[in-house]
This record gives C-alpha cells, structure tokens and sequence, in this order.
C-alpha cells in the first residue's frame, strides 16, 4: 500500500491567462514528467489537448496528470479559467484536498479569480498563492498581494520576495532561511545559484520574515505566547509545522513569486506543496448523506482499510471509450471488482482502469483511498456526482450543484441523415458536463441548447462539428426569461365534475402574493377546524408546483410565488386528491393573470478592463446595454468597469469591445439574478414568442 502521507491531490486555478497551464507544464518538466516544454501560445502544451484549446490557447476542460517531486506523488488538475467552463474548476475543487491559486503579477486579482476563490472557499480546500508574470510590464508583486487582502479579504503568508521586477527579474529571496535564488539568462530551471541576500533587500527580508514567524506561530498559541514573551527563538522546524496547520485549517495562504515561463521561482513552490499542503488524511473526511442529500453525520474515512467509497466527478469521451473520473475516498479498489452506483442502484464490473497523463494513460490493476483515476467503459449511466461503493455497504457521497444554464441556442443538422448522429453525440456531451443541457421545443420541432454563456456554446457546437462531423444550422441565442407577480391576491376556485357515478370535488380558498426573490415556489397551509383534510394538502401544493413551469404571459417558468391556503371545502365521497390538485391547478390559471404578472430576465455581473483613454466609450456603451455601473477600479494598465447589464443586452460585445478598445479591452460576465424587464422589451419578447408559436403551427 502507498503512503498516503506522501500523497498531494491538487489543483491550479486562476484567471484568463494569468498562466495555469504554463505552470502546469513547469511542473511535469522540474519532475521528469516531459522533456520538452510545449507552450500554450504555439498550441502544444501537454494538459491543453483538445484541438479547440490549442487554436484558441484557452483550457476548456481540466485535465488530470501526475508526477513525483521530492519522494512524494502529485495528482495535478489543470483548470479552465473562463467564467463559461466554471464548472470544470467547482467540480476538480470537490474532489481536491489542495490548490495553487495562480495570479498574474500586472493583471492581479482578476474577475474571475474571485469566482474561483469562492469555490475554493466553499470547498474549504487550502491553497498556496503563486504571483506568476513578475517578468512582464507593469508587475508589482507587492500590489497584488494588497489585492488578495482587499478584494479576497484572505491573508497572504509572504514565502518569497521577488528580486527586481518587470525585464530586471532575476529570482527571489525565501524569507524564511533568508537566501536569495538567482536564475542566469539560459532560461533553464535547474540554473540558478543561492547567494546572500542583495544588500538593498536586507531590511526588507528581515521585516517580512518577523511578520512570517508572528502570523505562522498564531497556529500555536503556546509558541506564540513564548516568543512574545521572548522565551523562545522558534526554529526552522516549528515554523514550519505552524504554516503547514494554518495552511490547512485556511487561517492563511502562503505566497509564492515567479516567471513560470522564465523558469524562476518554480521550485520553492513544488517545495511548498510538499511542505504545507495537506496530504489525503489531513483534510476533513466528506460527509455521508441520506438519498435527499441531508447529512447523515457520517464521513468518509480516508484510510486504504475501510470499505470502498468514490465520487465520479468528471466523465469524458475519448477515443478508447468513455473515461469516467474517480476520486476514491475510502477502500481500495481492483481489476474485476464489481462496484454499485448508489444513484441509479446498479451494479457492474470494474473491467479497466488507468491513471491519466492528460490525453495518455496508464493501465492500473489496483488503486485506493487518496487516488485520483479513470475507469474505462462504465456502463451503469453514471453521471457527475454520483457515489460509487462497496455493493454490501451502499452510501451516497455529499453530492455536486450546479449552476443553472442562462443562455440558448435552437440548433437543427444541415442534412436531416445527420438528426440521429446528432442525437448521439448531444447525449455524451450532456453526461460529460452538467452546465450544458438540451431539450427539444415540443411546438417547432428544433433542439434548444442551453449553456452558460456565448462561448460555452460556441465551443459546443464546434465540437460537434469537428469531433462527431455533424454541420449545424444555429439559431440566435434567446434568454432564459422568467416570469413572477407583483400583486398579493385573495382568492376562490371551486373544481366540480359530475358524469355519472362518483364525481370530483374540492373548493379552495387562497392568498398568492410575490415571493421573496429567489425563494422559488412556497406552499403553506392555515386550514383550521378540517375544512379542507390535511391528506389532501400535498395533492393542492402539487397543482400549484406542477403549473409553475409555464407562465401565463409567454410561457416561461414562474419563479418566486408563495401560496397560503386558509380555507375550502370537501365532500365525503366525491373528493379525491385528484379533484384538489385539480382545484390547484385551474386556481393558479385564474389568479396568476390578475396578480400582476410580469416578465423578469437574467441580470448579468460584467466586469470589463479598459485602457484608460477608452473608459468613457465603454461606459457610453454599457448605459446604453441598460447596463447599471457599479464601480470603477482604476489598476497601473487600465481601468476595470462594474456594471449589472442585462443579458440580452450582451449578445456579440466582444467584437463591439474590440473595435472601441483597438482590441485591448477584456470582459468577463457571470450570472447575478433576475429583475423586471422594462415593458418595452417585455412586449417585444411576448410578440415573438407568440409568433414562433403561430410559426409552428403552420408547420
């Protein structure tokens, strides 16, 4: 059995371009994974292997490798950093027990840094801090480290200090053994010489290092209180002890400064992941939970001796078949064992098993607790986030949420041979990742795919081309709209039927009023004295849930509806809880019209970045999106604008931000919430919807 002390699940995570990969790849080079580095920006980089991400020199999905550094074994996850493929990031931070969160040292905490960073921090997962880029104009490893603070509200733990910025970047200075590490100009990792430190950073270094030993020693309150009282000078080993249990209990983040290009600084930080982040036994067991999802107060023991337990937590389609992601808790597990998949309730045999290296593998005959792999060919319809298990000890694992999609698109096949094939190839992708859903339109017949934004969806349908060679005719994106009400209604429905032989009724008195925002649909009753009988309440809270699918202005789901029902009444033999939920049904197409029914659309958080001679175009044009500024933050290189702006206002900005900015400005948007449409686009989104409708009909 390996030890799994010597084990380090991890993951890099950051922004758009602030350089994951590139780290990645400096990684798999210092520990003789590859020989050759491949770059991101020539499209050869090992972890970036889809053929989309190459042209466009972006991650798309996260991808698995692992390598050894100083006797311990590394399970690396490359990460996407586009808002759109957030949940490659929300899915490898579940299954992880640490990261390296990666920053570029002119861009800094970007918007999408702080997506991440609330995942990692909803994950608990404990981090180190890498400021990469110190070679490139405009890096200010100190400004960054002010950012983390302010925008991320963490506490950096300053590890390193950079020597000379921007193109005078030489190496760095290890704060706590107070040696400097300087790299020549060969470009090669393994050059670099450790010195004294330059004279000018002298008092600096000593400064940080003082800081360094206080806020480790908090860890310890009985070091911290004899070194205040200056009883004790803590050595090297208790230093370390203390940042490694601050790192895991997130009291702080130790930080790291670089060029992972450049090749300086790389390997104090694969020390640190050694050194400080936690091993698969240090980090709190995931909790069991019941088939509701409600913890049970039992975990997951890490331990190669308890029975089997795993999370599939990625499934994949590649050219040997479909590889489906494990990480195993608890247990062990062999070629030809039979496992259960505690979600769909079927068994099946374990044929193979490999450990990944990106696009490549590695056959394995067994794995355990600790380990990160790939079984191959599954074929019990296992999903992301399901719990597989021991057959005789079935448990369910925490389970995975996920964002809910916010843009469509209606896709048909250029060729109608290609329907089936399309089909097909639409269902992997679904199982292979949960933000991309599809659904056909019952009244004109065409797929409807929904994604989380216009490059998530651009991708997709490129895939479909390029990988399963079906042409598709796209439709414009359209928006998840919704629909809610604004008015509080009191309210009647009686529901009788008489046809011969026992007939239906049931009568229902009710309030509906607007809901809190995002609370959804909330049933409550205040039936005093058996009016209406307490067995027949889930039959009227049914009715109502079951109609909030489809609105009455255009058909969109309600959202954000309470109904308190206070009085009615029945009849001994003809009501049923089919006549109430009946009653419930043609009470809420009653009530629903004269509640102020109103359209509401998704609201988009837009971050831009700027130049500064470009900042009141951009402005100009996100009040004309209807966009609402929220804030300016001016940084060294530009200016990075706030704004709410509604989504269907956001179609195509790129190219618009682009021809504005002489291509030099960057946006991300993610998901907010929904808000009233103004009647205006309201109208006109009723009109359209009517006339697909009368549309297909013709059809």
């Amino acid at each position: 059995m390996a030890d799994l002390s010597k084990y380090r699940n991890i993951g890099i995570f950051a922004h758009v371009d602030a350089g994951k990969t590139t780290t990645t790849e400096r990684i798999l080079k210092l520990t003789g994974m590859i020989h050759k580095t491949g770059e991101v920006h020539d499209g050869e980089s090992t972890t970036d292997f889809m053929e989309q991400e190459a042209e466009r020199g972006i991650t798309i999905q996260s991808a698995a490798v692992s390598c050894f550094w100083k006797d311990h074994r590394f399970n690396v996850i490359d990460t996407p950093g586009h808002v759109d493929f957030t949940v490659e990031v929300y899915r490898s931070l579940k299954v992880l027990d640490g990261g390296v969160g990666v920053f570029c040292g002119s861009g800094g905490v970007e918007p999408q840094s702080e997506t991440n960073w609330r995942y990692a921090n909803d994950s608990k997962v404990s981090r180190l801090i890498f400021v990469n880029k110190l070679d490139r104009l405009g890096a200010n490893f100190y400004r960054v480290t002010d950012q983390v603070k302010n925008v991320l509200g963490a506490h950096p733990l300053i590890m390193t200090l950079p020597i000379g910025e921007e193109d005078d970047f030489v190496g760095v200075v290890d704060v706590l053994t107070q040696k400097a590490y300087i790299w020549d100009d060969t470009g090669l990792p393994e050059n670099y010489t450790i010195e004294d430190i330059p004279a000018d950073m002298v008092d600096d270094a000593a400064m940080y290092r003082e800081q360094l030993i206080e806020t480790a020693l908090e860890a310890d309150e009985d070091l911290l209180m004899e070194y205040l009282e200056g009883e004790l000078t803590p050595t090297e080993e208790q230093i370390k002890a203390c940042i490694r249990k601050g790192t895991r209990e997130i009291m702080f983040f130790p930080t790291y400064c670089g060029s992972a290009f450049k090749n300086k600084g790389m390997q104090l930080l694969l020390d640190a992941v050694v050194d400080y982040l936690p091993s698969p036994t240090d980090v709190d067991p995931q909790p069991l939970t019941d088939e509701e999802g409600n913890p049970t107060g039992e975990h997951a023991i890490v331990s190669a001796d308890e029975t089997f337990k795993a999370l599939a937590f990625k499934i994949t389609d590649d050219r040997f078949g479909t590889l489906t992601f494990v990480r195993i808790y608890s247990g062990t597990l062999k070629k030809g064992d039979t496992i259960l998949n505690a979600a769909t309730g079927k068994t099946e045999r374990v044929g193979r098993m490999c450990e990944m290296q990106a696009d490549d593998r590695n056959e394995l005959t067994s794995a355990q607790a600790g380990d990160i792999i790939a079984i191959v060919g599954m074929k019990s319809n296992v999903q992301t986030g399901h719990t597989l298990c021991d057959p005789k000890h079935p448990i369910i694992l925490e389970a995975m949420v996920f964002p809910k999609p916010v843009i469509s698109i209606s896709v048909t096949p250029k060729d109608k041979g290609s329907t089936e094939k399309m089909g097909i190839a639409i269902g992997k992708m679904v199982a292979e990742d949960p933000t991309f859903q599809v659904e056909t339109d019952l009244d004109s017949g065409e797929t409807i795919l929904s994604g989380m934004g216009e490059l998530h969806l651009d991708i997709k349908v490129d895939i479909l081309k390029r990988t399963y060679g079906v042409d598709l005719v796209v439709g414009k994106p359209q928006v998840a709209y919704r629909e809610t009400i604004t008015q509080e209604i009191d309210d009647s429905y009686t529901h009788k039927k008489q046809s011969g032989g026992s007939g239906q009724f049931g009568k229902i008195d009710y309030i509906i009023r607007p809901g809190e925002p995002n609370s959804g649909f909330t049933f409550s009753s205040k039936v005093v004295g058996g009016n209406v009988p307490k067995e027949f309440f889930p039959a009227i809270e049914k009715g109502f849930k079951g109609m909030m699918d489809t609105g009455v202005l255009a058909g969109f789901p309600v959202l954000d509806v309470e109904v308190e029902l206070y009085d009615g009444g029945f009849h001994a033999v003809d009501s049923s809880a089919v006549a109430f939920e009946l009653a419930a049904r043609g009470a809420f197409r009653q009530s629903i019209p004269k509640a102020g029914a109103q359209l509401i659309e998704p609201i988009m958080k837009v971050d831009v970045f700027t130049p500064d001679d470009h900042v009141g175009d951009v402005i100009g044009d996100l009040n004309r999106r209807r966009g609402m500024i929220g804030g300016q933050d001016a940084g060294v290189s530009g200016v990075r604008i706030k704004a709410d702006v509604p989504l269907s206002e956001m179609f195509g900005y790129i190219g618009s931000l682009r021809t504005m900015t002489s291509g030099r400005g960057q946006f991300s948007m993610e998901f907010s919430h929904y808000s009233p449409c103004p009647n205006n686009v309201s109208e006109a989104v009723i009109a359209e919807v009517k006339e697909r409708e009368a549309a297909a009909k013709k059809k």
